[in-house]
Parts: C-alpha cells; structure tokens; sequence
C-alpha cells in the first residue's frame, strides 16, 4: 500500500482543505492531483481489508502468471487484480460465474483513474476451496478416462518386492511394515521416503512413482507399489489429491494400490489407483497373502494328495491281482501261440474271400469289357460302314433295274413318240427323270454324312480306316465330315481301351 503523510512529500487527505479549495474559484489541480486525492480519501475512508461477495466475470491470466477479472452481482461491479504470489495458492480453477468471496484492499489504478480490488484471497461461497478443487479435478480427469475400469491392474497373488512411497517417519510405514512381516514374512519391501504433506508434497510423489517405474529392471523387478500415508485433514490430504500424481500413477505400469487416510477419506489418487485401500494396514493385506492360510492351504493339499495316492495305489494294486490271475501273465507263450494260430485262420479266411472276389470282380468286368466292346466307336464305325456298304449295293442294284426299266420305258416311249406329239411325252418323263434323280440324291453317302456320320481315311494314300490297327501312332488322319474335312494325328492308336 503508497504511504501518504510529509516523508512521502504529500499532504494527507484532509476534508477541510478539500472544501477550502473547491471555495476558491481562481485555484485548479491537475488529473493526476485529483486521482491522489481520490486515493487518499479511500485509503482513509475503508478498512485495509474488505471481503466481498460477487460472482467472477471476465476471468482472465496472461503468461505472467497475474489474474484479472471482474466481481459483479445484480447492480455495480469492480474491477479485480489478484497477483502470481497470491493466485499461485489457488487450488481450484476460476471460471465465469462462479460465486467467491475475495478478500483484499481497494486502491486507485493512477494511470486510468480507476479504483480495483487487489484480491489476496478467494473462497467459493457455499463450499470450500479445497472441496471444489476436488470436485472439478475428479470431474475432469474422469472425462479423460483415467478412472476407467479397463485401466486397472489384477494385483499380483505372491509378490516378492513391494515398492512403498511413504514418509519414512509417518505411522503409515510402522503399519504396512508390521502387517506384510506377520502376514508373509518372505517378501522384499523397498522404501521410497517423501513428504506426503505440505508445499512440493505432490511433485516428490509424482516423481518417486515415476522413478520407481524406470527403474525397476535394477531394483528387481518391481511386482506392486503402495502410495499413501495415514489419516488426516483434507489439507493433510490434498497433495494426493493433485494432477501431476494422479497421472503418474495412471502412467505407471506397476501395479499401484492407493492406501491414503482412514476408510471415510478419499482422495484422486484413489480413483486412479488399479486398487483403493481404505488404510495403510489394508492395502498391505491386500498386496501379500496370510502365510498361515497357505500353509494350511498347502497342507490341505498335500492330505489329499496322499489319499489320492493311496486310492491309485489300491486300485493299481487290485488290477495287478487281476493280471496275476489271466492266462497272459501265467502261461504268455501258449496265449501267443494260440493268437498266431487265431492269425493264420483269419489269413487263410481273408486269402480265400480275396479270391473269390477278384474271381467275382474279374467276371465283371469280361462282362464290361463285351459291352464296351459293342458300343467302342470302332466297332459301331465298322457297323455303320456295313449298313452303308449295304445300303450302296442295293442303291446300286437298284440304280440298275430302274435303268434298265427307264430304258425299256425309253424305248415304247420312244416307239409311241412316232405316233404322238414328242414334246409333251418328253416333258413329262423329265418330271419323272428329276424325280428319280432326286431320289438317287438322297441315297448318296453324302445325305448320309448330314445326318452326322464320318469317314476317316490316311491322309497318305487316302487308305479307309476301318479298325484301330489299320492305323499306327504318329499317322495322320482326314475325317470326312458333311461341312468338310477334319486333319488329325493319331497319339495312341489302342485309345479305345481306355474306355473298357
């Protein structure tokens, strides 16, 4: 706060001397004299500390690390400063309309003329500082996801080295010690002493996690951690309830059991943490079995082990009593004897109905072979050629006679013609002429050929094919079809045999 009085080398604020001024009409001050009056006359009319209710408007904090914002309820507001030393105490987050109470002095800003409120402290109205921290911490980090069910950890059933991070004077480390020592004796607890309370509380937490985790291939693989301290205030508390520890244990990846105050005490580290201990005492029953319950666990076991043993042996035993009785185990060369007499039996079983069904099979197949003889192409070729063989004697047979009756016809026609007119007669037997030679047509090979038959001949020699051997692998063949001739090479001249 400026000092006013005559060390300063200006005069205190007196109304007097104000009302003696204003009385003089030829005496004016400059802007600057008039703010310092206005100054002083504050300074002595108001209390140096003021608390004042008003709602946060217009918050807002540069890179200096200085606060700004405006206090306001339903008819004036004030203008606010509160600086880095003072808002570097502030645990819960400024936002606009939220209701505070600040508590400071009011002085004039010169430069502008202008009063504000220098804000040293401020309280949310309705809760404390603290609890809405908590409360806007826990709803934020929520949000990210770092209290996800799927982000925790099964704790390990037997672990052999336990990390705490505890004060090493606290009662917090007495409990865990004495409780894993009766519990289970065996395991190799490392203690990582910090202070769980206090300013700087939370970075030495945050960075002895942190620490523990890049390390632990020296430290012997770390199987669990414990972070916590005993019971408390909730400022005892708060430094587990900070950010930089809360993601520390949610980037760890070993395991972290949050043992922090008594049962009704929760902290966001708790949150956080793979496992939530309600005390100290707790969370080291929870990271170490009870040594007594697996002895008599393992002694269970072993009891029913020797009973199961002792039932394989008597059944074992039994069994072999049985075996001791058999044929096999007396007298094992008659018994094998007796099975190679057994064996040759069923060989000469076995011989002869394999014979009798290759004998049966074989007479199956001369049957398909006969029919598939029938129906090979060759056989039906050599057919078709019969029938057309046939079929050309008789056309020409009949060709014949129809030639000779066509010329003994001829010849009356011809012996008529003398008396009757020739050029009807002839145009009647030209009728008749194309009639038969169409007839003729039709009895030819080649109406044959349409109807989808062939004729394979050498291509050397022209040579008809007749049968298979008529040809040898290599020659080259020339189908006849009614569209043409077919060029090919015969590749196995026994073909046909493939299809028997």
């Amino acid at each position: 706060m400026n000092s006013i009085g005559p060390e300063s080398g200006r005069l205190p604020f007196d109304p007097n001397r104000v009302r003696s001024l204003r009385d003089k009409s030829d005496e004016t001050m400059t802007v600057s004299q008039l703010t310092r009056i206005v100054k002083a006359a504050i300074h002595k009319g108001l209390p140096p500390t003021l608390h004042v209710l008003g709602e946060l408007s217009n918050v807002s904090r540069p890179s200096g690390g200085h606060v700004y914002f405006t206090l306001k309820d339903s008819a004036s507001e004030v203008r606010c400063v509160m600086w880095r030393s003072d808002a570097r105490s502030l645990k819960f987050e400024l936002a606009d309309g939220l209701e505070v109470i600040a508590t400071g002095a009011i002085d004039v800003y010169e430069p502008r003329g202008q009063y504000q409120l220098y804000v040293r402290r401020l309280e949310p109205r309705g809760v404390g500082a603290l609890e809405l921290a908590f409360a806007q911490l826990k709803e934020r980090l929520g949000k990210e996801g770092l209290f996800e069910p799927s982000h925790k950890r099964a704790l390990p059933g037997f672990p052999s080295r336990i990390a705490v991070v505890t004060s090493a004077t606290g009662a917090a480390i007495r409990d865990i010690l004495q409780t894993i020592q009766r519990r289970f004796p065996k395991v190799h607890i490392l203690v990582f002493n910090v202070r769980v309370q206090g300013d700087g509380a939370a970075v030495e937490i945050a960075d002895a996690i942190r620490r523990i985790n890049l390390a632990q291939r020296k430290l012997g693989d770390i199987d669990v951690m414990i972070v916590g301290r005993g019971g408390g205030s909730l400022e005892d508390l708060w430094a587990f309830n900070e950010e930089i520890v809360a993601r520390a244990i949610h980037e760890s990846e070993i395991p972290v059991v949050s043992a922090v105050g008594h049962e009704v005490d929760f902290t966001i580290a708790d949150f956080v943490a793979d496992i939530r201990a309600a005390t100290p005492t707790a969370a080291a029953e929870l990271v170490v079995p009870l040594l007594d319950d697996l002895l008599a666990e393992i002694e269970g076991l072993r009891h029913r082990l020797l009973q199961a043993i002792a039932r394989r042996l008597e059944v074992a035993r039994s069994r072999l009593a049985i075996v001791e009785q058999s044929a096999w185990f007396r007298d094992p060369i008659s018994c094998i004897r007796r099975r190679h007499q057994q064996l040759d039996e069923l060989s000469s079983r076995l011989r002869l109905l394999m014979s009798g069904s290759v004998a049966k099979r074989r007479s199956i197949l001369q049957s398909l072979e006969l029919r598939l003889v029938q129906v090979r192409p060759a056989v039906q070729l050599a057919r078709r050629r019969e029938r057309v063989a046939r079929m050309e004697h008789r056309l020409t047979w009949s060709q014949g006679h129809f030639n000779l009756l066509t010329e003994r016809r001829l010849r009356r026609i011809e012996f008529l013609l003398m008396s009757k007119s020739p050029i009807q007669s002839v145009e009647k037997y030209r009728v008749l002429l194309d009639s038969l030679d169409a007839r003729l047509t039709a009895s030819g090979h080649e109406q044959i050929l349409k109807r989808g038959f062939t004729i394979t001949r050498l291509a050397k020699g022209r040579k008809l094919v007749k049968k298979s051997d008529d040809v040898r692998e290599g020659d080259r063949l020339v189908t006849e079809t009614a569209e043409g001739e077919i060029t090919s090479r015969v590749a196995d001249h026994r073909q046909a045999e493939l299809f028997e």
